[in-house]
Order: C-alpha cells, then sequence, then structure tokens
C-alpha cells in the first residue's frame, strides 16, 4: 500500500484536499474531528492507496464530503471554526512528499471581495447538498473553482 498524491486549498469556511487518482475504485473516505482516512484501487495495475491524515485544525465529520471522478477524489472538509485559516494541511510541521498546496485553487481569502467568493459560493453550495457519494453535474462551475483536470500523471 502507498499513499496517494495530493494538493491541497484553503478556504473560510472549508479546506480541499484533492487526491489524484485515475480510475478509482473502491473508495473509502472516514472523517472524524482531528483527521480523515481515505482509501481507494486506483488504475488498470489496482494500485492500493491510503493516506492517513492528521489535520492542522478541526473539521466537522458530518458536514465534511466527497466527490469522486475518473481522475481525482475531492474532499470538502468542513471546518469547525470558519474565518481560521490554515497554515497547512497537517498537523505535523515536517514535508509529505505525496502532498502540495494547489496553488491553481490557492486564495488569500483574508482579502476575499465579494465578487471574488460568487463563483466559489455556488460550488460550495453544490458541496452542501450532495452525498458523500454522489456525483453532481459541475456545469455552470466555472473552471477557476474547481479544477479537477490538473493532477499530475502518477508514476506506476
Amino acid at each position: 500500500m502507498q499513499p496517494a498524491t495530493a494538493k491541497w486549498y484553503d478556504r473560510r469556511d472549508s479546506v480541499f484536499v484533492e487526491f489524484c487518482v485515475e480510475d478509482s475504485k473502491d473508495v473509502k473516505v472516514n472523517f472524524d474531528k482531528s483527521k480523515f482516512v481515505f482509501g481507494c484501487v486506483s488504475g488498470t495495475d489496482n494500485i492500493k492507496q491510503q493516506n492517513t491524515v492528521d489535520l492542522f485544525g478541526e473539521i466537522d465529520p458530518k458536514d465534511s464530503k466527497y466527490r469522486r471522478t475518473d481522475r481525482s477524489v475531492l474532499l470538502c472538509l468542513r471546518k469547525a471554526e470558519a474565518g481560521k485559516s490554515w497554515p497547512r494541511l497537517t498537523k505535523d510541521k515536517t514535508k509529505s512528499n505525496w502532498l502540495s498546496v494547489d496553488f491553481n485553487n490557492w486564495k488569500d481569502w483574508e482579502d476575499d471581495s465579494e465578487d471574488d467568493l460568487s463563483s466559489f459560493d455556488k460550488f460550495s453550495e453544490m458541496m452542501n447538498t450532495i452525498g458523500r457519494e454522489d456525483v453532481p453535474d459541475l456545469d455552470g462551475v466555472g473552471e477557476e473553482t474547481v479544477t479537477m483536470n490538473k493532477c499530475p500523471t502518477l508514476s506506476k
């Protein structure tokens, strides 16, 4: 078993983690207030991947969700304390070789104007209305908001 490659970014009330796993099967995500466990089987070689992440801050496990596509699995971790920025995803300050910052989606949200938040609000509302395994139609959600197709190809 090996860890899946992931990117993350911070928002006012949520933290997003995108696991870059193509053709994932048997996706399982368990949310706890201070950590989550992600697992799946990916690719044509059926590689078993698992990540256990002790989080920097606490989340609301009941309000956190995930969405699977053919190229990745996106987790929306609802912060227990909205409005508090996370300088890193993990509790531990040590750099993980499987984790990087998603600079395409990163914003200094403390300076956001209402116009900047409008496209994110649509995505946030969509994530609130789906179940943990539902796959919604993303028509109308801007490319700049959800970058699902920019995962690097995993080396096997």
